[in-house]
């Protein structure tokens, strides 16, 4: 069976490249605390779009839909499930919660991880919800002729127990002894986590849930503000090709960690961008809602969507982002462009 030592594969990942991206991410978060002192009450609004956008980008990783209005009520707990994509939706909603809420109590331990996975198929009648897999597993991908092939097999199902106590044990040890960065140590054990695959079903959705949990406990906290679920959904196919590449020769112990890190690195960094981002727009707050609405698009390089604009101004209704985008085009400060749901909006500069 697959023994898990972290030290030696910690020390290959230290090239000038990650440790760069490292610092650049510490010193991110050195920005995030003193963000969240001098902006607590407005950050609020931005936690509720966080979370129905990692509620609904997780899942329809998945191949779970449902509409933006029913994903938004049932996050929201307005509303009951109304079929099985609909009850994984509100399972993953209240796993979401719990991290939100619990992450400081919260130890990464086999009962703990089984508890979650039950918590996450809570609304739904199946019986797999808190229990490793009862057969072997593969995981499998659909190619563009719709073939389909076998990327990955897993841990089989008699050893998944046992490989999960050595991943958790392993991981808590390089965890609580602060020799190594725990940025690092995260992506290597949601790689090692998916390699094992232990549930018959729901392991990419707990897989994005521990990620969060992880970098909650330690301190990087920047998913409870923005989605990394979205930022997921938006590099699927480079997430699925870092997941291969670091996942090859994973049985034999000699698999890489390097791309799926640096994947998860870059990430980290998108989701700190972005938040700073939102964050600047936060001086605009004594204009009137018009006005916010002309200084988000002012500072846009390139097209902008109304659902961007929704997202970095939350507390700003859909209508009046709507009434304000009709009267910038009429006035001409602003140029609609495309048509349907890609449809955004350019600054005129002519």
């Amino acid at each position: 069976m697959r023994t898990f030592d972290y030290q030696d594969a910690l020390a290959k990942l230290l090239t000038p490249e990650i440790v760069q991206m490292l610092t650049h991410i510490h010193e991110c978060k050195g920005r995030q605390d003193l963000f969240i002192e001098d902006y607590a009450d407005s950050l609020t609004a931005f936690v509720e779009v966080a979370k129905i956008q990692s509620t609904g980008a997780s899942n329809r990783i998945e191949g779970i839909h449902t509409s933006d209005a029913r994903l938004r009520e049932l996050v929201q707990q307005k509303t009951e499930p109304r079929n099985r994509s609909e009850q994984e939706i509100a399972g993953y909603r209240e796993v979401l919660s719990t991290i939100h809420e619990n992450y400081d109590y919260m130890t990464i331990r086999p009962n703990i991880i089984l508890q979650l996975h039950r918590d996450l198929y809570h609304f739904s009648p199946s019986a797999t919800g808190g229990i490793y897999k009862n057969s072997d597993n593969v995981i499998a991908e659909i190619d563009q002729e719709g073939k389909e092939w076998v990327r990955f097999i897993p841990v089989p199902a008699y050893q998944t127990a046992e490989a999960m106590d050595r991943l958790c044990e392993a991981f808590l040890q390089a965890w609580n002894s602060d020799a190594y960065d725990k940025v690092l140590l995260i992506p290597m054990f949601i790689l090692d986590f998916l390699c094992i695959h232990p549930f018959n079903d729901g392991n990419g959705r707990m897989s994005r849930l521990l990620t969060l949990l992880l970098y909650y406990k330690a301190g990087f906290i920047v998913g409870k503000y923005i989605s990394l679920e979205m930022y997921i959904e938006k590099t699927k196919a480079t997430y699925y090709e870092a997941l291969q590449d670091s996942s090859a020769h994973w049985h034999e112990g000699e698999n890489v960690y390097l791309p799926f890190v640096r994947y998860s690195l870059g990430l980290l960094t998108a989701a700190y961008s972005e938040f700073e981002n939102r964050v600047a727009h936060l001086r605009y707050r004594d204009l009137s809602k018009p006005e916010r609405v002309k200084a988000v698009i002012d500072r846009s390089i390139g097209k902008i969507t109304k659902r961007e604009i929704m997202d970095i101004c939350p507390d700003i209704s859909s209508v009046t982002i709507e009434r304000t985008l009709t009267q910038l085009v009429k006035d001409g400060v602003i140029i609609k462009v495309g048509a349907g749901p890609s449809s955004g909006y350019v600054v005129n500069r002519t």
